[in-house]
């Protein structure tokens, strides 16, 4: 017997937003980034957690890795994934404290830490320099 397909189909990857950032402009890449969860249909509160967790991506592109960075926001069937890029000295997902930084005597990792914490997934993989970050969060 065949397997049977999927009567639904994938819908390709859609990209939403490609924009260079530095500090002078997080203002305005947060409004696209709201503006483009809104359009997709990502309600409130997850709205405002995922342009929360995109901003502290961003903000520490700017404040660790050369002050400036990248943003790919796209849409992947029922997930909105927002791709941070910077050509800093990079890291890796170690770095992430388990407990909220302060209570576990580190004062830094706040913003990483917000990010897994409001995110369906997120991700941290070398760049050629940097670091490349990958947050998403579902749609449905």
């Amino acid at each position: 017997m065949l397997a049977e397909q999927s009567s639904r189909p994938s819908r390709p990857e859609q990209h939403l937003l490609k924009r260079r950032f530095t500090a002078r402009t997080l203002p305005q890449l947060r409004f696209g980034v709201e503006e483009c969860a809104a359009w997709c249909g990502l309600a409130e509160p997850r709205r405002g957690e995922f342009v929360l967790a995109v901003d502290e991506i961003a903000t520490n592109a700017v404040e660790h890795a050369g002050g400036e960075g990248r943003l790919l926001l796209r849409r992947l069937d029922d997930e909105l994934e927002a791709r941070v890029t910077d050509a800093g000295p990079g890291f890796s997902v170690d770095v992430i404290p388990e407990l909220l930084p302060g209570l576990d005597g580190g004062p830094r990792g706040r913003g990483l830490w917000l990010a897994r914490l409001t995110t369906d997934r997120l991700s941290i993989t070398a760049g050629h320099p940097g670091s490349v970050v990958t947050l998403a969060v579902h749609l449905g």
